[in-house]
């Protein structure tokens, strides 16, 4: 076994503690690049890794945080990404001693398509560089940490496992709130990390020992994995202009007891920690019993923002069926036409009619498969949180859907073929999915349930021989219809009970094949699918708007002590015999006004173009178009951002969907300038090179009708001062990410107002907080992104 994992399994681990903030203390210039320091002034690297040594840290930890080429290009060193994690592992070795080395992979700065630019190879190539350079030079494991897109995340997970075969720590940064700034929940952060194979799962980061003991006893709710902690030392204070971590070393320990018991297997510090918190938390740790047994493993599936358990007693998930070309005309031609309009409405219909996952297949005649199901998986994921499951016997289409998805999926299917086997499996392991295994082979399907058994024992075999866990395959019994075969039915039936009790294994049926052929087919499927339920069955392909299936379904969840005091039933069927109070218009009934603001709301970019033109058409002149249309569907998505109903990936597939129809607005205006709300100068203060939320709040401000004047990263105050002078600006807005480029902030709104520049101000980023915004004179603070756009509109427009 591994070093690194035989210590986990007996002991917990210290890892070490805060590097920017002391590496500022010994020489980091602000604005000066951290990495540059392992090959400028190693003594000092080396310095602090020996006194977290000294203070008994387990783990060392290199100053490699933004040693990627993204971030080094920042400083003219993208091409000396080798030699500076080389010589950082160097570095740590020397001062860990009998230690750990532990590679720091940190994010790029960019967010991935299509929240962003980036695209998934990109990544795994950007990180596999820094991997490949840390594994050749002795790193022990990897420590991906601070992360906000769990798809960045599952990239560099991917480059850790491709280019090295190293332990890997995988760890997200959630708010106060309990998800990342992308929405992602913990639940679903594990479950995606623990599919991959990560060795360990935790967070960092944000928040204080409290904070990540609460995000933590989410994640152990769904996954057997040793947990990390690596806390704040408390939530950062501005005291005397100076940015303070209030935590005391023995504050770092609070929570040691029940962050033992929870199965956490390495505690160390985040920002504001230093070897006298890591010495403390070392001391505490003295004379606790270490032991641990992990919880048995279950299977989940995730998306970006939700969970959903399969087997082991949940109850049966019903996985939606009509994202699928078969018989479907209409949707064959969208996806020849590489359009997604009919995708997003089913998957919003059949999750609103109660499922849980939807099936997605992009097969058809003529069809680019790989390019539809990746533009599939997009679309699905932009409008529900179901987490997917991605139909084809395309492996490149497989794969291309694979990298798109932003959780843990479900493939569907392999066979008991060597050739199905071999091609399939391997893209499960490697990108941390489940398996649907098909319960025949090359000789068909068998006619017994002992056959098809034998078929499912051979599947699972074969998965472990890849890699992957016994739970996260699940078998499909296979239903063949009665109108042919009647005496099958049983058999399918036996199947569930026997892989159930013989494999241990979830199972999954498409269940209205049974009826093929007959009339009346709801009501043999549906009778069929209350006999499966009762048979043990975890997942049914179906379709949820056919009310019988689910009315059977939701009344032997009651029956089967499944839907516990019937509450879901009493909820549904409650809500069902209350008569509307009146009516509502739908789809063509709505009037052009309405259609433009749902257009907006579900991010339909393909679509609204068309609706413009329409509008148009009807009369409507441009502003009536972007003021009775377009921006109440804006608006709409603020207040369900504000809500928590949404999070930021959809509210950029709306704020795409708007420059869409404005860039209609603007060719019909033919290169007049329409009105503005205002002239706004967005910046990301002198030091600091982390733009994304400053993006986002310019991406949102120019689709509410603002004019934004983008000065980019690393703005000097003076640059800010003379363009907002020059450009008569109504408000300027400043970003920081770093605790060290706060004073920056502070320094430009005086400077501001001493140069007399008459522009209200608004300051926002991870690091800032209300309190700071008052007490530097700001007019306005972000906390986010909605939040920022609302309160300038709210100061400009009368």
């Amino acid at each position: 076994m591994n070093a690194f994992r035989r210590a986990l399994a007996e002991r917990v681990l210290v890892l070490d503690g805060a590097m920017g903030t002391l590496l500022q203390e010994r020489g980091l210039a602000p604005g000066g690049c951290p990495e540059d320091m392992n090959l400028r002034a190693p003594e000092v690297v080396a310095g602090i890794h020996r006194e977290y040594a000294a203070a008994g840290a387990d783990i060392i930890v290199t100053n490699t945080f933004g040693g990627n080429r993204l971030k080094l290009g920042h400083y003219g060193l993208e091409k000396r990404v080798r030699e500076i994690n080389g010589r950082a592992v160097e570095l740590a070795r020397a001062a860990a001693g009998q230690g750990f080395v532990a590679l720091s992979i940190g994010p790029t700065g960019r967010f991935l398509e299509p929240v962003g630019d980036a695209g998934f190879d990109e990544m795994v190539e950007v990180f596999g560089e820094q991997v490949a350079a840390a594994a050749d030079a002795g790193a022990d494991l990897i420590s991906c940490e601070t992360f906000l897109d769990i798809r960045e995340l599952r990239a560099a997970v991917v480059a850790c496992r491709e280019f090295s075969q190293l332990p890997i720590i995988a760890q997200m940064t959630f708010d106060d709130g309990g998800r990342t700034v992308l929405g992602t929940p913990p639940e679903a952060a594990a479950v995606t990390l623990d599919g991959l194979g990560v060795d360990v799962v935790g967070t960092n980061c944000g928040l204080g020992p409290d904070g990540i003991f609460a995000l933590l006893e989410k994640m152990r709710a769904v996954t057997s994995l040793p947990l990390i902690s690596q806390a704040n030392a408390g939530l950062p204070q501005l005291i005397d202009g100076q940015t303070i971590f209030p935590g005391t070393p023995e504050d770092m320990t609070a929570f040691h007891e029940r962050m033992i018991a929870l199965g956490v297997r390495i505690i160390g510090g985040c920002c504001g920690t230093t070897p006298a918190h890591i010495r403390a938390i070392r001391s505490a740790l003295e004379g606790r019993d270490p032991s641990w047994s992990p919880p048995p493993r279950r299977l989940f599936l995730s998306s970006r923002g939700a969970v959903v358990p399969l087997g082991s007693g949940a109850p049966c998930a019903i996985i939606g069926e009509r994202i699928n070309p078969t018989g479907k005309k209409a949707y064959s031609a969208e996806l020849r036409e590489g359009k997604t309009a009919y995708i997003r409405r089913e998957a919003q219909e059949q999750v609103a009619a109660g499922a849980a996952l939807l099936d997605v297949n992009c097969g058809a005649p003529g069809v680019d498969e790989p390019a539809a199901l990746e533009r599939a998986v997009f679309a699905v994921s932009g409008v529900t949180s179901a987490p997917l499951v991605l139909d084809s016997s395309d492996p490149q289409a497989l794969e291309r859907g694979l990298k798109a998805a932003d959780g843990k999926v479900l493939i569907n299917s392999v066979s008991g073929e060597d050739k199905s086997l071999r091609a399939v499996l391997p893209l499960a392991r490697k990108y941390g999915a489940a398996v649907i295994g098909l319960a025949l082979d090359a000789e068909g399907i068998p006619a017994t349930a002992e056959g098809r058994v034998a078929v499912a024992r051979n599947i699972l075999a074969a998965a472990r021989q890849t890699g992957l866990p016994d739970e996260d395959v699940v078998i499909d019994g296979l239903v063949l219809t009665v109108s042919a075969e009647q005496k099958a039915a049983p058999e399918t039936l036996r199947t569930l009970r026997q892989v159930k009790a013989e494999l241990g294994l979830a199972t999954v049926l498409g269940v209205s094949n049974i009826s093929y052929g007959l009339p009346s087919r709801p009501i043999l499927s549906s009778t069929f699918f209350a006999m499966a339920l009762e048979a043990g069955l975890a997942a049914a392909i179906v379709n949820p708007k056919e009310e019988r299936m689910m009315d059977a379904f939701r009344a032997a969840l009651v029956l089967l002590g499944q839907d516990e005091r019937a509450e879901a039933f009493v909820a549904h069927y409650a809500r069902a015999c209350v008569p509307p109070s009146l009516p509502v218009a739908q789809g063509a009934e709505l009037g052009i006004r309405e259609r433009l603001a749902t257009a907006i709301i579900e991010g339909d970019r393909e679509g609204v173009a068309a609706l413009v033109e329409e509008a148009f058409a009807q009369g409507l002149q441009a502003m009536a178009i972007s003021n009775e249309g377009l921006l109440p569907g804006l608006e709409e998505v603020g207040r369900r951002f504000g809500a928590k109903q949404i999070f930021l990936p959809q509210v950029m597939l709306s704020a795409e969907t708007m420059h869409a129809a404005f860039a209609v607005i603007k060719e019909r205006m033919q290169g007049e300038t329409g009105p503005t709300l205002g002239r706004i100068l967005m910046a990301t203060v002198e030091g600091d090179i982390h733009d994304i939320g400053k993006n986002i709040v310019c991406t949102l401000l120019e689709n509410h009708g603002f004019e934004v004047i983008d000065l980019g990263k690393n703005v000097p105050a003076e640059r800010i001062i003379r363009v907002a002078r020059e450009r008569q600006v109504d408000a300027v807005g400043l970003s920081a990410l770093m605790t060290t480029t706060l004073a920056q902030m502070e320094h430009c709104i005086k400077r501001l107002r001493e140069e007399g520049v008459k522009a209200f101000t608004l300051v926002g980023g991870a690091v800032v907080t209300e309190d700071y915004a008052a007490s530097i004179g700001a007019d306005l603070y972000g906390g986010d992104a909605m939040a920022a756009v609302e309160k300038i509109k709210r100061l400009l427009i009368k």
